[in-house]
């Protein structure tokens, strides 16, 4: 079956006066009808361009983005405005997403506008059926975003996502900005309102916690590319790659007798404005080898729904 979108070798490179800052650098992704990918890795690592690039809210330096098909990488502004229906984001801060001199009824009607959809009266019946389905009372269409709770205001944000009926919604750090006990509900209504209108989600987060918890599929990003992919049960029981591990051993643990066996690793992420060279993990990593300063590894498939991009498997990994 064609999935709903699929990214081949994308790079997005951005121009500063010493050279280029290699956000994402020749990314391969595909994100299936109804399924959940979830995206994780440090802070700077380059997943929030390349959601936007998906969007074509970054224009891409290379490579290929289809939608359902359509090549919609170097699509025309005109050409790609229709389009643009089929996919919508949430974004991190459900503050600053949302304009803060229009009323709720305005911010969630505002898409249809845009797209002359229906009348003003279809309009509004579809708000206050969005409202409902978000979980906002009826009187709270009148109100200002800074009138509501973080919460509340990521709601509004996700009716505003739904109101063109997308098939693609990119989740950026969705629950990030809210609170401990807000961030399961909000989470519990992603997954209903993904079953009740069959959505697809690239989910980004930095906390493979709840990116395991929503995923069907995870693909785990390093300054710039993807290191490693696999099933969301496979890859938190069998993590391969080194740096995997190392996100998967700082998730907190709820079992206060339970032994520690975090994986720290040394020194901070490099500065995609100059990559290492070979393997771009290979100055934080314990295993590294000559093979890995000198040669990067690429994604290889180790079964059926599990690919990494490491020149050895963990049997063959000695610390240096």
């Amino acid at each position: 079956m064609r999935p709903l979108l699929s990214v081949t070798e994308l790079k997005v490179h951005f121009p500063v006066r010493h050279g280029l800052v290699r956000a994402v650098d020749n990314v391969s992704l595909e994100v299936g009808s109804a399924e959940t990918v979830g995206l994780v890795g440090e802070s700077g690592c380059g997943k929030t361009t390349l959601g936007k690039a998906i969007l074509r809210l970054v224009k891409p330096t290379a490579g290929s983005i289809r939608l359902a098909g359509t090549e919609i990488a170097d699509m025309s502004r005109a050409l790609l405005r229709p389009l643009r229906r089929e996919m919508q984001m949430i974004f991190q801060d459900p503050q600053a997403s949302l304009n803060p001199r229009q009323t709720v009824a305005s911010i969630i009607e505002e898409p249809m506008i845009v797209h002359n959809i229906g009348t003003r009266t279809e309009r509004r019946e579809k708000v206050a059926w969005l409202m409902a389905k978000v979980g906002m009372r009826p009187d709270a269409s009148g109100r200002y975003p800074h009138e509501f709770s973080g919460g509340q205001r990521q709601r509004i944000g996700i009716a505003r996502a739904l109101a063109l009926n997308p098939k693609l919604i990119v989740c950026d750090e969705p629950v990030s900005a809210l609170d401990v006990s807000v961030r399961a509900q909000v989470i519990n209504l992603l997954e209903d309102l993904k079953r009740e209108f069959e959505l697809s989600y690239l989910f980004i987060s930095h906390d493979l916690s709840v990116v395991e918890h929503v995923s069907d599929r995870i693909a785990v990003m390093y300054l710039g590319r993807i290191v490693e992919t696999a099933e969301g049960s496979s890859l938190w029981k069998r993590p391969l790659h080194p740096y995997t591990q190392a996100l998967i051993s700082a998730v907190p643990v709820p079992d206060p007798t339970a032994v520690s066996r975090r994986v720290v690793l040394q020194g901070d992420l490099p500065s995609p404005l100059n990559p290492p060279t070979g393997c771009r993990f290979h100055t934080r990593c314990p295993y590294a080898t000559e093979l890995c300063r000198q040669s990067e590894p690429q994604l290889r498939r180790v079964d059926a729904a599990h690919q990494m991009a490491c020149h050895y498997l963990p049997d063959e990994r000695h610390t240096n």
